[in-house]
Parts: structure tokens; sequence; C-alpha cells
């Protein structure tokens, strides 16, 4: 993409509304603006990043087995009166009136709907375990919405639901998403630690938190710091291998971590050496439950096991907020000059700053680059504007592509280009083609 072709609102200075870091670096870098208080407009550069975050969820959410469709904004509120949910959710719930005098809301979760949609479709125990989710926008009314996308009215989330005969067949399910969700986070580049949990209105007693560490996190949470030695990295992972999900689970839970709702204090000092013990601030990315038979039996979501019997099905949900993820990245990895985006999620792979617009030389052999690593899959946003150098480099370092190739005449002299790591701010001096074999063997393992 070439940036005179793009759309890129970049602002210089801090908006006064922006409170934290992820939300003034998203409104400078041209990300996002807002439409109404805790509602945004994705503009291209924030939307790119969302859909990659979204596509490294599907992908490992297909890798578990887990099946995908897609569920509608709008429920009937007849769905969850049958439930008990309708009238204890709260204000947040958006309800909704049609023309028809029907109660309708925007929908905050999905357990009602696809419970609806399994107990009319599946009625055998042999069509089981099955797990249905799908990405889609919920709303929920905050009293406060604020920190931008953190904590917004309206946000973009995965949300996946288990049906299984019986309990240890959705406990299976349970690991089986703890373990999915390890992966997806590490992925991105994040360490979210699985921290048990209070249910809140989704019920169930067995759920567990993902929290990535940060000062401006809304929860206050207690850990062993053992727990950030532990990562999946490149092991293989059966997820119809019960032991083997179990076995994960313990690994990563054994260690004490918990939110400040079921932080026990007695049990943190005597589980957990002095030199290990931490506390901290932390964001929420995403969490799952194990609710059993809570929705299933108000609303006779049964099947027929091998006994011939009609049994309520074992349920669970598990979320990830896509959204709020955006906004978690950007507070982990920033510095004073702005965003610094993971290669696995960055908008663009790398960008090209042309240090002398106009120069026929310089113009040649950005354009060179430009075909050629578009042709070679590491998508470039080439900076050829009429602008100084600093203005230009500002730019790249506060929308944070991970990768910088900078083009200039006396470069060029000698053969080179310089290529730049966002990250470290490390540069090396290279011909164009090995800049373009570098990235290469970066990103595409050439």
């Amino acid at each position: 993409m070439r940036l005179t072709r793009y759309f890129l609102p970049v602002l210089k200075e801090n908006p006064a509304e922006a409170q934290i870091v992820s939300h003034r670096l998203m409104l400078r870098a041209g990300m996002i603006r807002q439409a109404s208080a805790g509602i945004y407009s994705w503009l291209p550069l924030g939307f790119k990043v969302l859909r990659n975050l979204e596509n490294i969820v599907h992908e490992e959410q297909v890798r578990a087995g887990h099946i995908p469709m897609l569920m509608p904004t709008l429920q009937s509120a007849d769905l969850w009166r049958e439930s008990g949910r309708y009238d204890d959710y709260g204000e947040e719930m958006l309800r909704i009136t049609d023309r028809h005098g029907r109660d309708m809301l925007y929908g905050p979760t999905n357990e009602e709907l696809i419970t609806d949609i399994f107990r009319n479709s599946v009625r055998s125990y042999k069509d089981l375990p099955l797990t249905l989710y799908h990405i889609q926008w919920k709303f929920r009314d905050e009293i406060r919405p604020r920190f931008g996308v953190m904590r917004g009215r309206e946000f973009y989330m995965k949300d996946g639901y288990n049906f299984d005969i019986d309990r240890d067949s959705a406990i299976h399910a349970y690991n089986r998403h703890m373990v999915s969700y390890l992966r997806t986070y590490e992925r991105m580049g994040l360490k979210a630690i699985p921290m048990r949990a209070d249910s809140g209105p989704i019920g169930g007693d067995d759920t567990h938190e993902f929290l990535v560490l940060a000062d401006t996190g809304e929860s206050e949470v207690f850990y062993d710091s053992a727990i950030l030695d532990l990562k999946l990295g490149d092991r293989a992972i059966d997820y119809d291998d019960r032991a083997q999900c179990a076995a994960i689970r313990e690994e990563w839970t054994t260690p004490y971590a918990r939110t400040d709702e079921t932080h026990d204090e007695a049990l943190f000092h005597g589980q957990v050496p002095e030199e290990r013990r931490r506390s901290s601030r932390a964001i929420e990315v995403g969490q799952i439950f194990y609710f059993g038979t809570k929705y299933s039996e108000p609303m006779k979501a049964t099947v027929v096991n091998d006994k011939g019997e009609h049994v309520p099905v074992h349920m669970g949900s598990h979320g990830i907020g896509v959204s709020r993820l955006v906004g978690a990245l950007i507070e982990a990895f920033h510095d004073d000059r702005g965003i610094i985006w993971p290669e696995s999620v960055a908008p663009f792979k790398v960008g090209i700053v042309n240090l002398k617009q106009g120069d026929s030389a310089a113009d040649t052999a950005c354009e060179s680059l430009y075909r050629e690593l578009t042709a070679a899959g590491l998508e470039p946003l080439y900076d050829d504007r009429e602008e100084r150098a600093g203005a230009k480099f500002a730019t790249m370092d506060l929308i944070g592509l991970p990768w910088r190739i900078t083009v200039g005449p006396r470069g060029l002299k000698a053969g080179v280009v310089e290529l730049t790591s966002r990250k470290t701010g490390e540069s090396e001096e290279l011909k164009p083609a090995d800049a373009i074999a570098r990235l290469g063997e970066i990103y595409l393992g050439q």
C-alpha cells in the first residue's frame, strides 16, 4: 500500500479525552475514531490489526476442533426469560422493542441463542461432543465507558459453546479451550496468565480468566512468578487426548494465580515462597466457563443417552475479547514514540521510507522494493509522501511496523539500504535483495 493512497489520519498531539496509552496511541495512529461514548469506528489501520487477531483466533479454534458459525447481534427476549437471565442481567443489557411490540435485546453474550439452536437440531449423544463458536459484535451498556476499546460499550468478541454428554467430557472441553487459548495468545506475542476467577452473570463453578499484566489493567491480581516461565512453544498437541490437555491445564494452574475476587491471602502465603509472590494490575483478554446444566435444564436442551434416557447436556462457554486485545497489545508493546507491533499481528510487515521523494535513483529503488516485497507476500507500506525525513520516521514509529527499510541517495551510491527493527532500534545496511531475503526469513521461513 502506498501511503499517498491510504487513509491514515494521524494526530500530532495527544487527545485530551484519552487517559491510557492504548487509547492515546490508537487515536493518534489513526486506528479508531469515537462515534459516541464507548462506540468506535475502526479505521483502515486498526481494522487490519483487528482482522489479523481474528484470523489467529479462527485458526487456533479450528485446530482445536471447534466449528465456526455466525449468530445475529439482536436476540429475542423470550429466550432470556426462559433461562431466567432477562431480569437478572441488569442495566448493562440494551433492551429494544421492535415495531410489532416484541421485546428484543442487543446480545451481550449468546448462551441462550446457541442453546436454542442446539435443542432444535441435536437429539442423540452420538452427535456429541460439539463445540460451536462465532466472532461477533456485542453490546454492554457500561455505566462509565472509558479507556477506548479497553472498556467500550460495543466490542468484538469470540464466544464459543461446548455441548457434552457428561461432566467429564465437558471438563475435557474446558481443558481443550484452555490449551487453545494459551496457544492463541502466544501466537500474538502475549503472555496471558490463566487465573482462577469469579463467574459473574454467566454462572458456573469452574472459570478462569486470561490476564495480561499491565499497569493500566482493571483487575488486581496475585500470582506466583514461576508461571511467567511457562510456555507452550512448538510442542505437538493432540486436542482429543484428554490426559495431555488435562496435564497442560495442571501445569498452568498449579502455580498460584488469582484475581482479587477469588484471592486467598492465607493460601497465597502458605503456597508461594516469599521471593516469588507478586501482585499487579492486569487486563482481562479472555475467559472460559464450565456451567454444567445451568442453561440446558431450564431450556430443555437434552439428548438421548446410550441407555435411551433423555438427559440435559453439559455446557461451557469460552470468550476472547478480540477488539480488547488490540488495546492490550499496545499496553504491552509501546515506547515513548509509539506502538511496537509483534510481527504476527502488525498491520503491515514493513515500512519503506523514501528519504528524497523525486530523486530518480531513490524513487526507482523504492518502487523496486515495493514490487518485490509485495510479490513475496510481505505487504509493505510505502511512505511516498512529499514530506521531510523526520516526519516520515515519526509516522513509522507511531504506527509501529516491525521493520523499516530506509532508502536514500547516499546509501544507494554504496548499493545499500537500511533495515531497522522497531523493537530493538538496531539498523543494518544491506543490499536491497538481501534486505528482502532477510524479511522473507523472518516472516516466511525462507
